[in-house]
């Protein structure tokens, strides 16, 4: 996956000149893990408040490991953080250096949803009445799709980040505080096909999809691009360890 091409309108480069490689990865390491954590443990409480108590056991166990596999994906990303932070520090060619910064600035841009991005993936329509889905069939859509490796996720036109909220609202389901309206598109990006099956198994999100009275269609595509951006946000207290008091971090 990479970034969509930004439009060359004149905009001036908004990357950093002064900031250092090494600095910039040990912040922004920082911001990820920060920013997934808390997204994470977000997502968590809301799939407990939309009902675990009615869950069968086999639901709960697959919501489990759902967030066992998530956090080791996010323990594997600190590592390879860590790791590049190391060779950075050891004094790197300047140009090396650099380089890898810049991917790693534009990953953590796809992850935190600044940036757009085009890859591989899946498109997915969702018709049918607008009573037939609630906020937390989204959500497992979502969780569903990132289980399977989904690196971005856009609905509609809103950018789907691990801060992102799901909530019914007067018959309405709203995704960070927006309202959605059927018929639903959502585009994913990550490979086709482990996408595509992942919603097709037995008893998973195309089945329940169904049952509620909705219809559902995916469709994999060599290229698909998430074009709609999550504003940057900053944070009044929690800044990354390391970082000295008072300063602000990107």
């Amino acid at each position: 996956m990479s970034p969509a091409t930004p439009p060359t309108d004149g905009a001036p480069d908004a990357t950093p000149t002064e900031t250092t490689p090494t600095s910039a990865i040990a912040v922004l390491a920082g911001v990820l893990t920060l920013a997934l954590g808390l997204g994470l443990s977000a997502q968590i409480h809301q799939t407990r408040d939309a009902g675990l108590d009615s869950l069968r056991e086999a639901e709960l166990v697959g919501i489990l490991d759902g967030v066992t596999a998530r956090a080791d994906r996010l323990a594997q990303e600190s590592r390879d953080l860590e790791a590049e932070q190391a060779r950075l520090a050891d004094g790197a060619d300047s140009a090396e250096a650099e380089r890898r910064a810049r991917e790693r600035l534009a990953d953590l841009g796809i992850l935190a949803g600044t940036v757009p991005a085009e890859g591989p993936g899946v498109r997915i329509t969702l018709t049918g009445g607008s009573d037939s889905l609630t906020a937390a069939s989204i959500l497992d859509l979502v969780q569903e799709l990132r289980d399977a490796g989904a690196e971005a996720i856009q609905i509609d036109d809103v950018r789907v980040v691990a801060s992102s909220s799901f909530v019914d609202s007067d018959g309405r389901i709203l995704v960070d505080g927006r309202p959605l309206t059927l018929p639903l598109t959502v585009v994913a990006i990550g490979d086709g096909r482990t996408l595509a099956s992942a919603l097709a198994i037995p008893g998973g999100v195309e089945e329940s999809t169904r049952q509620a009275g909705a219809r559902i269609e995916v469709q994999e595509s060599p290229r698909v691009v998430v074009k709609a951006l999550h504003p940057a946000s900053s944070h009044r207290y929690a800044r990354p360890v390391g970082t000295p008091e008072g300063s602000s971090t990107p």
